[in-house]
């Protein structure tokens, strides 16, 4: 049933998350996961790759790209305490990937080239080159196309809540700007659905805005970025840089926007869904407090 559709809702849903954890009642038996939640006022580990600034985009990478903006400033690197835990007691891991179409994976040449499927891969080799032979990856695809996060609070509880992940890289903030839900309201919702994840004992993750010219063009669509991140410093969620990620890519002339962005100017290519989930292996080792070598960076 819907989570969280109206004001009301919302309130009830926060109440849920910080005073009780009623919604792990069906979950697998796990005598780790209560151990293991989140706090957001836990004490962040400093980063100075998450801090370093970006490099402006070339001139001759920008021809075709959307207008540079300034970068968010870097923070201090989250931690995501269950997925280290599962990792170092060589536990199966369960990942939902929540999002519109980028996570659907709108562009993509099939669904073996999306993000979410990608990661698993990804991440499941890097987990077996370090030892870890038992903490075998899923990696669930809840990306529906045109979701903004209206749409997806209605349906947080049936694709994220009921899957009972041990972590959810949430993607979003893309179609509110475009669909019309006023920067307020994309904040209520996302950081309601971050406290209902948390909630189960789950580690939360969220991924910000593609680079590309379709959302540069439109009016305001930058504050939504803005409020995700005010909102992970907030909660103490890691954030998967996308957008900085993007441009970085064609500074250092790995891609350029053309070729990480389609024809439509919206959905990244397989390459850049390729590069998107090396990069999210490598920031989920890192916020796991995991050693990472060369293979792992973006």
């Amino acid at each position: 049933m819907p989570i969280f559709a109206r004001p009301s809702a919302v309130l009830s849903l926060a109440l849920l998350a910080i005073g009780s954890v009623s919604l792990a009642t069906g979950a697998r038996a796990e005598p780790q996961r209560t151990a293991l939640v989140q706090s957001p006022q836990a004490i962040a580990q400093p980063s100075q790759a998450m801090a370093q600034p970006l490099q402006a985009v070339p001139t001759e990478a920008t021809r075709s790209a959307p207008a540079a903006r300034p970068a968010i400033p870097g923070r201090a690197l989250a931690r995501l305490p269950r997925l280290a835990g599962l990792i170092t007691q060589g536990q199966a891991i369960r990942i939902v990937a929540f999002g519109s179409s980028s996570t659907e994976g709108s562009g993509a040449s099939s669904p073996s080239t999306t993000y979410p499927a990608q990661l698993q891969r990804d991440l499941a080799a890097r987990l077996g080159a370090m030892g870890s032979v038992h903490s075998s990856v899923t990696v669930l695809n809840r990306g529906k196309g045109g979701d903004d996060s209206e749409a997806m609070a209605r349906r947080l509880e049936r694709d994220v809540l009921a899957d009972k992940p041990d972590l959810v890289i949430w993607q979003t903030g893309s179609n509110d700007p475009m669909s019309g839900v006023s920067v307020e309201r994309f904040a209520e919702l996302t950081r309601a659905g971050i406290l209902a994840m948390r909630a189960t004992g789950a580690d939360v993750v969220l991924m910000d805005q593609q680079w590309c010219k379709k959302l540069s063009t439109t009016d305001g669509a930058e504050a939504y970025g803005a409020a995700l991140h005010a909102i992970a410093t907030e909660l103490n969620v890691p954030v998967i840089r996308r957008n900085a990620m993007m441009r970085a890519w064609a500074a250092q002339g790995l891609l350029s926007p053309t070729q990480m962005i389609g024809p439509d100017g919206l959905h990244m290519t397989d390459a850049g869904y390729d590069r998107l989930a090396r990069a999210a292996t490598a920031q989920l080792l890192a916020n796991a407090g995991l050693p990472q070598d060369a293979s792992t960076q973006n």
